[in-house]
This record gives structure tokens, C-alpha cells and sequence, in this order.
């Protein structure tokens, strides 16, 4: 028996292939491509639109990591229709999802995706289908702040920019600590399996100001922080992403209508797990090395 690991190749998905790996359990990367793959895994290639392929990939498997994929919004429903499907045929010992940071447990938030969104689609049919189900919830990454236009300016002119004001308190994770914490949930003993929605990032939530503090402890050099607008951040990132920036934009314009973006502490990883995310400084330094 394996672990499938969807999009073992990408951000999200390669840290958790590699801690698989690390600690003995035998992986499965389920990738478009397959490619530049680390020793130890095996492969598969897979289309997310198919249900009788993906079931019969998740057929007598430990578990499942699985998280949607940027795209078009019908691609993504397309997605979650299959994978969902496969969930319900195949019944793998254990399913992880990854929410990507949409919001799916705080529902008196005008951030919480609609009750119709691919991502709830998915997690609805998976939870209803007996299968024993957690889903990782994370809010901003910090790999966000290593975009050229981000980090550039904190490494060789000591300031951090960023969408949002200096005092706004963010529930900042690393695609290490997600890895973590998707570790830990497929690999439970059976008996002791955690269940439901578990919430991913820092407690107390870090401001700007704080952030700029650890980047400078990584950097070695005094890093302030200078808040953009929405739109400034746009048009810094248009010319990497192309139309991808409008969303991003729209993001951050609700954000800065909230006040904070944080995880609750019930659902936490650090109370229900007992996994804290690695200091800012520590994670960036590790980047760096």
C-alpha cells in the first residue's frame, strides 16, 4: 500500500512527497508528467478529470493528499467531480485536502468560499463519503513573499513590500509547515485518526512590522515594512502572472476590508496537533541555504 501524492512535483505537493519519503513511508506522486522525481518515489501520471483513472490509482491506498489546482473555474469543478468520485469508489484508508488557502471554516466571513465552490464540492463528498477525511487549512503563504517584486526590495534595499497595512495580523504558514501537518494526518494510527478541519499558521497572528523584523533577522541587515495598495501590488505583479494578477488584486482588496486574516485557535494545528509553525527567520534562512 501507497501514499498518493497529488501534485508531488509543485509547491505544495513536493514537501509533502519528501517527508513521506524521509521517514520510510512508500509514495506515490500523482503528476501530469512525471519527472525529476526524488529516489524512492514512484509514479503516476494522471488527468484530475478522470474519475475511473484516478479510482483506479486510489484503489488500496494508505492515503490520499489531493489539493485543486489554479485554473478555470469549470476546470476545477471538473476536478473536484472526479476526484470525488474516485473517493467514493475506491475508498483509500485516508484522505488529506488541502483547502490552498480558501477559506471553508469561518462561515460568518465574507472570505468563506460559496457552499458551490469546487473546493467545497470536494471536501462535502469526501467527508459524506464514510472515508475518514481531514482538510488542512492554511490562509497566506510565506512563499508569497519571495516573489522577485517582494523579496528584491527586503534583500537589497531593506524593505518589505507588501498589499496590506503594517499593523494587519496574518496567519502566515510556510509550504514546509502545511507539509508537516499533512505528514503527520496521513500516517495516524488508525485507531487515533484526526478528523474535520485543521486550521494552519502562525499564533498570535504576525503583522507586517513583525515579518519585516524576522526578514531581517535572515537577512542579516534592519528590514522595515512599507505597505501597497491593492492595486500597486498589481501593477508590480502584472508582468509575472499576466491576467493572473486581477485575482490576486481582488484578494487583497478584501483583505484590507478585514481586520485580520487569522486561524482560530480550537482548530489550530498547534492545539490539535501540537505542531507550530517554524519561526519566520527560520524558515527564510533554510530558503536561503
Amino acid at each position: 500500500m501507497t501514499y498518493i501524492v497529488h501534485g508531488a512535483t509543485g509547491a505544495q505537493g513536493s514537501p509533502v512527497l519528501a517527508s513521506l519519503l524521509a521517514s520510510g513511508h512508500p509514495a506515490t506522486a500523482a503528476v501530469r508528467t512525471p519527472a525529476n522525481l526524488p529516489d524512492g518515489a514512484t509514479a503516476a501520471a494522471v488527468d484530475l478529470t478522470d474519475a475511473a483513472a484516478l479510482t483506479a490509482l486510489y484503489t488500496g491506498a494508505s492515503g490520499v493528499f489531493v489539493h485543486l489546482p489554479l485554473g478555470a473555474p469549470e476546470v476545477a469543478a471538473a476536478q473536484a467531480e472526479a476526484i470525488a468520485t474516485a473517493i467514493e469508489t475506491a475508498r483509500p484508508a485516508r484522505v488529506v485536502i488541502s483547502t490552498s488557502g480558501a477559506i471553508v471554516d469561518q462561515p460568518d466571513s465574507p472570505l468563506q468560499a460559496p457552499e458551490d465552490a469546487p473546493v467545497r464540492r470536494l471536501i462535502r463528498r469526501a467527508t459524506e463519503s464514510g472515508v475518514s477525511t481531514a482538510i488542512v487549512s492554511p490562509r497566506l503563504y510565506l512563499e508569497n513573499l519571495l516573489l522577485p517584486v517582494v523579496f528584491g526590495p527586503a534583500r537589497e534595499a531593506g524593505v518589505l513590500r507588501y498589499p496590506l497595512p503594517a499593523d494587519f495580523p496574518v496567519s502566515w504558514s510556510s509550504h514546509l509547515d502545511v507539509a508537516e501537518v499533512v505528514a503527520r494526518l496521513l500516517t495516524e494510527d488508525a485507531e487515533a485518526r484526526t478528523e474535520g478541519v485543521i486550521a494552519i499558521g502562525h499564533l498570535p497572528a504576525l503583522t507586517g512590522e513583525q515579518l519585516a523584523t524576522e526578514f531581517g533577522a535572515a537577512l542579516g541587515h534592519p528590514v522595515r515594512y512599507a505597505a501597497l495598495s491593492p492595486a500597486e501590488f498589481g501593477e508590480l505583479i502584472t508582468p509575472l502572472f499576466g491576467p493572473g494578477a486581477a485575482p490576486v488584486v481582488s484578494l487583497y482588496e478584501a483583505l484590507n476590508a478585514e481586520p485580520g486574516f487569522m486561524i482560530s485557535e480550537p482548530t489550530s494545528a498547534q492545539r490539535v496537533l501540537d505542531l507550530a509553525p517554524r519561526p519566520v527567520a527560520d524558515w527564510l534562512a533554510k530558503m536561503l541555504a
